[in-house]
This record gives C-alpha cells, structure tokens and sequence, in this order.
C-alpha cells in the first residue's frame, strides 16, 4: 500500500514539475512566440522609424508636422534653422503664419489643412536684425485613424527667386524709361536745333552789320546769343550721346576710337559728378589706335564702371579714368574711385549675374554680369582691385 502510495505521489509531483495539466506548456510555446514576432516587428518599426527620420532631416526645406490643434508635433532639421522660435515643439501655427491674430481659417495654410483641404499661400518673414524673407508653402492634410486631421507643411525658401524677378521687372521698367528718354531726346534735339540755329543767324548779323555794335543797348546780345550757342551744342551732344546708348547693339563690329567712347560716356555723367562734388580726372592717351569691335557694347562696359565708380563714393571723391596703349598690342583701360571699396567675399561674386549690394529696385545686379561678358567677346580681360575703404580699380585690356 505505501509503495502504490509513493508512486501516486511522484506522478502527481511530476506533472505539476512539467506543467501538463491545462496543456501550459502549448500555451507558454505560443506566448514566447508572440514575443519573438513583437520583438522582431518592433525592430524592423525601429528601422523604418530611422530610415524615414534620415528622409525627414535629408529634405533641404523646412518641414513641420501639427497635430490636430494645430501646435507644432515633429520638424525636421531645417526648420529651426530658419524658424528657431516659431518651430518650437508645442508652439501654435499662428507663431510663423498669423502672430497678429488668434486664429486666420482663410489664410493659415494649417487651418486649412485641419479642415481637410489642401493649401498653397506665400508669405514673408522677417525677424530681428535679418532681412525679409520670402516663403512658398504646401499643407497637406494627414488623415489618422482617431478621425482627427494633422496637418504636413512644406515652406520653401523663394527669396533669391523672388527678387531676380523683382530686379527682372525693375530692368524692364528701365528698359521702357530707356526707350522713352530716346523719343523724349529725338523731341528735344528740333527744338534745340532752331534755338542754336537762329542765335548763330543772329549772331552773324551782329558781323555783317558793324553799325549794332554801337547801339548801347544790344551791346550785351553778342555775349548772349554766344552763351546761347554754346550752351545749345553741349546740350545737343548730351542728346546725341544719350541716343546712342539708346540704340540696341546689333553685335556688329567696327572699327573703335576708345577715347571717343570714354568721351561720350563722361558727357553723360558729368552732371552727376558735378552735382555729388565727385571729381572726374581725364588721362587718355593721345592717338591711340583703331580696333576692332562693338561700339555700342563697350559703350555700355564704361558707362556701368563709371557709374559704378561715382555711386561708390559718399561725399567728396575723384573717379579717374585712363587709357594706356601697351607694347602695341593691347589699349588697357582703368577706371579707378576713392569710394567704399569692397570686402573679398563680395569681390568673389560681382560678376554673377542679379549680385548686387545695393537696395532693391536701386539696382538691378546685371551690369558687371553683362561687361564681364562684353569684354570677353572682344578676346579681353577685365579685373578688379578692391580694398575696403580706400577705393576699387577696374582694368580692361583690349587686344588690338
């Protein structure tokens, strides 16, 4: 009896050992196998969350994600960058895109967004000390399966675009003034023409009758009317010198008197020099050679190097301009100022087109772009000399 009792006992102590009854060893197989699926899922989101953070950060324009209530949940690298403070997680859309108003549904791309429609705007940012910006945006909504809408935001940076086209529109309303003063030239050149005409009649009346000279009170018109003629012709020369800038350079190449192009440019801006107390000093070496070339486009080199030269000075300054002939081969030209001079980083990029370190709408960035090129269609070389302060030197070498 004790012994079939001992046996009972190890049979039951064993099955508990074991785990037999309830079948807890299929159930602890199974449950060990759903931790290995979870765990091996887990990893493989792990993976895929890296992947698409690594595509998130990789864009190279700002990307931000609000939540249903429209308060910043995930952004990617860039974004701060730009947004350092408007971006913060948890901070309200109406940061970057309505600060002066709680809420903007018509014209806050989020809001747009949260309410299940697609949205395009543009606006401009500027904070602290930095110049305005300008940004494009696309929100698209995110549809989660809680039924509540997030909002996906892209803003591209479009402030170099945008004023190229500012600058475009800005050459071509110069464009149209240019055409404009061209007629308005044409105009005034009959009248002038019979101004200068009718002195000089008048004029060689006084010669052929000598008895006016002792008539007291015309002894001032001979004077006058030379005033008048002389006056007339300069202002003839600015107006013919102002129409052949307005004529379009067809390209066509001729032979050039440079110091007769410098001439004609310094016609046109002594009164711009006289009026900013700029002094021009003229040392253009006699008789240099004909060559051959574009008049018209080298007028147009020395016209954006001289303005270039007198718009660099603040107050009194010279602007010297010299032609050289050199081992008669080359003509080299130099137009030097005293003005503000220019850093390296921006010598660097003066010859790129739309560069400029003025104002919009105060230039439009093109004219060094366009010399640059002028000069080497003609097969010569233009360099610049710059230090901050004590002035620039722009020389042209011409082969002959």
């Amino acid at each position: 009896m004790a012994e079939a009792k001992r046996t009972k006992v190890d049979e039951l102590a064993l099955e508990r050992l074991l785990g037999l009854e309830s079948s807890k060893i299929g159930f602890y197989s199974d449950v060990k196998q759903k931790v290995h699926e979870l765990e091996a899922a887990n990893l493989g989101l792990r993976i895929k969350t890296g992947e698409l953070q690594a595509v998130f950060n990789a864009i190279s324009d700002p990307v931000v994600i609000y939540d249903h209530e429209g308060c910043v949940q995930h952004r990617n690298r860039v974004a701060p960058l730009l947004f350092p403070e408007e971006t913060v997680l948890g901070m309200a859309c109406r940061e970057l895109f309505h600060p002066q108003s709680e809420s903007d549904p018509m014209n806050c791309p989020v809001e747009q967004a949260l309410h299940g429609n697609n949205s395009q705007i543009s606006f401009s940012f500027s904070s602290g000390d930095r110049d305005t910006r300008y940004f494009d945006v696309t929100a698209t909504p995110i549809d989660d399966l809680n039924e509540k809408t997030r909002a996906l935001v892209f803003i591209r940076d479009v402030t170099d675009k945008r004023l190229n086209e500012l600058q475009l529109l800005q050459a071509e309303k110069l464009s149209s003034i240019g055409m404009l003063a061209a007629g308005v030239a044409h105009e005034i050149n009959n009248p002038l023409t019979s101004v200068a005409g009718y002195s000089e009649a008048l004029l060689r009346r006084f010669r052929d009758e000598p008895d006016l000279d002792d008539d007291n009170r015309l002894q001032d018109f001979k004077k006058y009317l030379e005033i008048i003629i002389r006056e007339s012709y300069r202002c003839k020369g600015i107006i013919d010198s102002l129409l052949s800038f307005s004529r379009k350079s067809d390209g066509a190449v001729g032979p050039v008197n440079l110091n007769g192009i410098f001439n004609e440019v310094l016609e046109l801006v002594r009164h711009k020099a006289r009026n900013e107390k700029i002094e021009l000093r003229e040392k253009l070496q006699p008789d240099l050679p004909l060559f051959m070339g574009d008049a018209s486009g080298l007028r147009q080199v020395f016209l954006n190097l001289i303005m270039n030269a007198l718009q660099s000075i603040d107050g009194y300054g010279v602007v010297e301009i010299e032609t050289t002939l050199q081992e008669d081969k080359f003509i080299t030209a130099t137009i030097s100022d005293s003005g503000c001079g220019m850093l390296p980083a921006v010598l660097e990029q003066i010859w790129e087109p739309f560069f400029t370190t003025k104002a919009v709408g105060k230039n439009v960035g093109l004219g060094l772009a366009v010399s640059y090129n002028i000069i080497k269609r003609h097969g010569g070389e233009i360099f610049v000399e710059s230090k901050v302060g004590k002035g620039s030197k722009f020389i042209v070498r011409l082969p002959l």
